[in-house]
């Protein structure tokens, strides 16, 4: 163990994409009893749509980190809303996805101390297949990385947000880092999967957490506006977050404190229309 103490299997939790009002409430008022609850040591929180549904503000992010967050990871929507550009190079729990170009304001990983005393790194990233092929390679990304971070040695545990359109990406990235990282879970598409697994090298991993957001949507934004692009391909207006109760979806991970790998990863959802579910 890097940090040198004698830990308990660790608990770390990550609540996916916060999609407007209704889902960043749900998360404030929701994660401190979590926390408590599951006795976590660590939580993550992706924020990139909780402005309206299109990036995170000053405000929203240290609410997010008050209500129990110890990291805010984001994705293609980070520089929506344009103060996240002044506040991202000083605050040093809010990650951009890390393969952006060389000089992009903030940080895409850094390394924190959980509650149990584990050394925890966190490294967003973002896919490029039907997203932005401009971006540097997150491979080469993750593997510039990983040459001087070291699970087990440098740090206790290596959590990746993949943020990412394509299942094959994802997929790929995590088999990619098998045995490397404690756990790779993808964001972007809302929709939580069903595949979560421990890989052969034992990292855990999910294709998509899915969303803390209003679920009687289009991915957390009202149906209106999406239905009537589908079918008159003219746009009436903006999309608009859904604004009915949220449902809280995400994953609880426990990691082997002498490894940094995972023993298991199970979905959590807390709120209607989907099945109730808690991790432990």
């Amino acid at each position: 163990m890097a940090s040198g103490k004698r830990l308990a299997d660790m608990r770390l939790l990550f609540l996916g994409d916060m999609v407007g009002k209704s889902g960043r409430e749900a998360v404030w008022n929701q994660l401190p009893d979590l926390v408590e609850t599951l006795k976590t040591d660590f939580v993550i929180v992706n924020g990139e749509n909780a402005a309206g549904g299109f990036g995170i503000t000053k405000e929203i992010f240290q609410n997010t980190l008050d209500a129990g967050a110890d990291v805010v990871t984001t994705g293609n929507h980070v520089w929506d809303q344009k103060e996240a550009l002044s506040f991202a190079p000083y605050e040093e729990r809010f990650l951009r996805p890390a393969n952006y170009p060389k000089g992009t304001p903030g940080l895409g990983s850094n390394i924190y101390d959980a509650r149990n005393g584990a050394r925890v790194m966190v490294m967003n990233l973002m896919g490029r297949v039907f997203m932005h092929p401009e971006l540097d390679d997150p491979f080469a990304c993750v593997s510039e990385q990983l040459e001087t971070i070291e699970l087990g040695k440098t740090v206790d545990v290596i959590f990746i947000d993949m943020h990412a359109e394509a299942t094959s990406e994802k997929m790929c990235m995590a088999h990619y880092l098998d045995g490397k990282v404690s756990a790779v879970v993808g964001t972007h598409t809302h929709c939580p999967t069903a595949d979560h697994q421990i890989l052969d090298g034992r990292t855990a991993y999910i294709s998509d957490a899915g969303m803390c957001g209003d679920y009687n949507s289009s991915l957390g934004m009202d149906v209106e506006e999406p239905i009537n692009r589908f079918v008159t391909k003219v746009s009436r207006g903006k999309f608009e977050p859904a604004t009915g109760p949220a449902t809280i979806s995400g994953v609880g991970v426990e990691i082997d404190d002498s490894t940094g790998l995972a023993i298991t990863i199970q979905p959590l959802r807390l709120g209607p229309r989907l099945d109730n579910v808690m991790p432990w």
